[in-house]
């Protein structure tokens, strides 16, 4: 990413000439494209892209619009070879982008992305594809990503446990998402949060959601939209810079030594947030056996565990709708040789060393959830309860390899045995 030199002498400001590119994500259309509507309002020489994909799995058809502040620009029709998400991504939407941007270098962008398809996804093409042989990031800068969220929508999304293919929203034949999560990753990834409820007046259920959008995602920039004011909007929108290219990943972040959550445990308009750590492993069977009782109390979960039967291997959880997702995040520092340590982060490095414990080097456990209503206290114990005990403890790491383990076969463990 280009930058402004630091002063200092014989050092020049260095500008950023690169076509800014907003991303408007959301699971409601209609508050994303009023979104949009407001910025181009704003600033009518402001490209907006949308996409639609309601015949892309049953023709692999796609609905192309580019407008600005002067009506429809273009309004294209076009078939591709394989009707997948992922295609359209590389076939159309980045070569479009790509394409206005060199050849109207002098104005931004916003991608008014559709429900199924997750901002992180757009980000990733971006900053490793090429178009005609150039690299996307030489020709435009990802500049923000922008969840906006609609008071009708969002709450019973999140506790929503409908698949995207329930409500004929789905990627793909193999798309198995949920709607909870989709709804989540859209916020959570985003750089600024829009509450969307310009014809509402305020009330608790606007103040409720305005909480738990915080909650699950406390690092971003949170606003409320004020239809009388476009400009206003769109300085807050566009052109922030909010987007961090080298920012940690969502999963990863107790890794590298950021916050997996917040940990506000009082109730705030019902609104729960509590972090759960531990330096000790957790038991697989226990812990299976407490998943029903942490996605039932919990709207949202994410973090990082370390399961004693795969004591090796760092763990990704996810929980929404009801469900869990659980990934491998590569092995722990403690069970990588150390010639292999360079291939990690600097912050992961710097983070394991800061905490690094004689026996377990850097396995712990770093749990974050959000939810209506539930008590921290309870769920703090339920998952205490699924910790190695002290006499389980001290039988070491062969013993818990041993262990029956109902998640034996659903991530990859590099190392196991």
């Amino acid at each position: 990413m280009s930058q402004l030199a630091q002063p200092g002498a014989g050092t020049e400001n260095v500008a950023d000439l690169r076509p800014a590119l907003t991303l408007l994500t959301g699971f409601s259309p209609k508050a994303t494209r009023a979104t949009a509507d407001l910025l181009m309002r704003a600033d009518p020489t402001l490209f907006v892209v949308t996409h639609d994909l309601t015949d892309l799995l049953t023709g692999g058809r796609v609905h192309r619009i580019v407008e600005d502040g002067s009506g429809v620009v273009e309004d294209e029709h076009l078939t591709l070879d394989h009707g997948c998400l992922s295609c359209t991504l590389r076939e159309d939407v980045i070569p479009t982008l790509v394409r206005l941007a060199r050849a109207n270098p002098g104005r931004d962008l916003v991608l008014v992305l559709p429900p199924a398809l997750e901002p992180e996804s757009v980000a990733s093409v971006c900053s490793w594809s090429h178009v005609d042989g150039e690299p996307v990031a030489e020709v435009l800068r990802l500049d923000s990503v922008v969840a906006v969220c609609d008071p009708q929508i969002v709450p019973a999304s999140l506790d929503s446990a409908d698949d995207l293919a329930d409500r004929a929203l789905h990627a793909a034949d193999d798309d198995s998402r949920s709607v909870a999560d989709v709804v989540a990753r859209q916020i959570e990834y985003a750089d600024t949060v829009v509450l969307w409820a310009p014809d509402d007046d305020p009330d608790f259920e606007h103040a409720r959601l305005s909480v738990l959008l915080q909650r699950l995602n406390p690092w971003a920039r949170h606003l409320v939209v004020d239809l009388a004011e476009p400009a206003w909007v769109s300085s807050r929108l566009r052109r922030t810079g909010g987007f961090d290219p080298e920012g940690p990943d969502l999963y990863g972040r107790g890794l590298e030594g950021y916050a997996v959550g917040c940990h506000e445990p009082e109730a705030d308009c019902g609104v729960v947030a509590t972090v759960f750590k531990s330096r000790r492993p957790l038991h697989p069977e226990r812990f299976h056996a407490a998943l029903p009782t942490l996605t039932g109390q919990t709207l949202r979960g994410r973090g990082h565990l370390w399961l004693a039967s795969q004591p090796d291997q760092a763990v990704a959880w996810e929980s929404s709708g009801g469900g869990v997702s659980m990934g491998e995040l590569g092995p722990w520092l403690a069970a990588t040789p150390d010639a292999d340590w360079a291939e990690s982060s600097p912050e992961r490095r710097v983070n394991a060393d800061l905490h690094w414990d004689t026996d377990f080097g850097d396995r712990d456990v770093q749990l974050a959830f959000v939810g209506l209503h539930f008590d921290p206290d309870e769920l703090t114990q339920v998952l205490n309860a699924c910790l190695l005990t002290d006499t389980e403890l001290a039988a070491g790491r062969e013993a818990w390899r041993e262990y029956q383990d109902p998640f034996a076969g659903c991530f990859e463990s590099k190392d196991q045995q």
